[in-house]
């Protein structure tokens, strides 16, 4: 326990000074706030060409701030998991390919201690992305955007509160899939034999993933992957970006949104025990 305790302060000194480190916290944040105001200034430039041209009613075009929350976040989630299991799959392996993993190790630190700090360091690193993404989405979407119940030809088609539970379920059920995209760039980053391959390795599959749960069928509902927001998005926060913006065509499993709870941290925990195993063996 003193070895963990040693190398997660390590850890933890570390990552606070690495820019890689700082890159990953601000960059999702920075993106999305970017993403809201050329957003914003796109829906204001249609709107003025409608007055314009004298279409629309410009008294009431202005869009609920809902959808352009939930498309924050889907835009921050895809780039906060790419980025975290990138930076999961390079730290362990950088550590090696510099020698640093070595003198740690002959130290008091136990190879399992040592892996177990390293997840802990960076699923911190990833709730401290996640809150300050949070925060950077709220306050540019109030700033841009009313919020307000799904109202059409003035009947409400969505109550505020309605749309909050939506909202919060979608968030919850796309963060869930998290640790296990973490727990699997940090079990490639044990397997693979340097840092570079650690790393193009955890992007290049993770992407393969994302291409072929497609053609998986219901299979791919057993796969963590299908459940997060991603390049081609088939998570319950994209069927929330339609609910919230009045769509009724959105069908809802509940059995997809079952298995979005319950298969993701099984599989986070098989990784978790196969990097442990794994390194114990491995030469490094």
């Amino acid at each position: 326990m003193n070895g963990f305790v040693a190398a997660l302060k390590a850890e933890l000194y570390v990552t606070l000074r690495s820019t890689s480190a700082r890159l990953v916290l601000f960059l999702p944040a920075l993106i999305v706030t970017i993403r809201a105001i050329v957003v914003k200034l796109s829906e204001t430039g249609q709107e003025a060409r409608d007055a314009l041209l004298g279409q629309g009613d410009t008294a009431s075009s202005s869009s609920n701030a809902w959808g352009p929350l939930v498309d924050s976040f889907s835009t921050g989630l895809t780039l906060l998991s790419l980025a975290l299991v990138a930076y999961a799959a390079w730290t362990f392996a950088n550590d090696r390919d510099t020698g640093a993993l070595r003198h740690v190790l002959i130290r008091r630190v136990s190879r399992m201690g040592l892996v177990m700090a390293k997840l802990l360091s960076v699923f911190l690193l990833a709730l401290a992305t996640l809150g300050l993404m949070s925060a950077a989405i709220g306050i540019i979407t109030t700033i841009l955007w009313d919020f307000g119940p799904v109202v059409e030809d003035g009947y409400e088609l969505i109550s505020s509160a309605e749309i909050r539970t939506e909202v919060a379920l979608g968030l919850r059920l796309a963060i869930i899939p998290l640790p296990a995209a973490l727990a699997f760039g940090l079990l490639l980053s044990v397997l693979a034999q340097s840092a570079t391959q650690a790393v193009t390795s955890a992007l290049g599959i993770t992407l393969a993933m994302d291409v072929f749960k497609g053609v998986l069928g219901e299979r791919a509902y057993y796969l963590y992957a299908s459940f997060q927001p991603s390049l081609i998005d088939q998570s319950y926060l994209q069927d929330v970006s339609r609910l919230v913006r009045g769509y009724s065509d959105v069908m809802i499993d509940n059995r997809v949104l079952q298995l979005n709870e319950w298969v993701p941290i099984p599989e986070a925990l098989l990784f978790i025990v196969l990097a442990l195993v794994i390194v114990r063996r491995k030469t490094l």
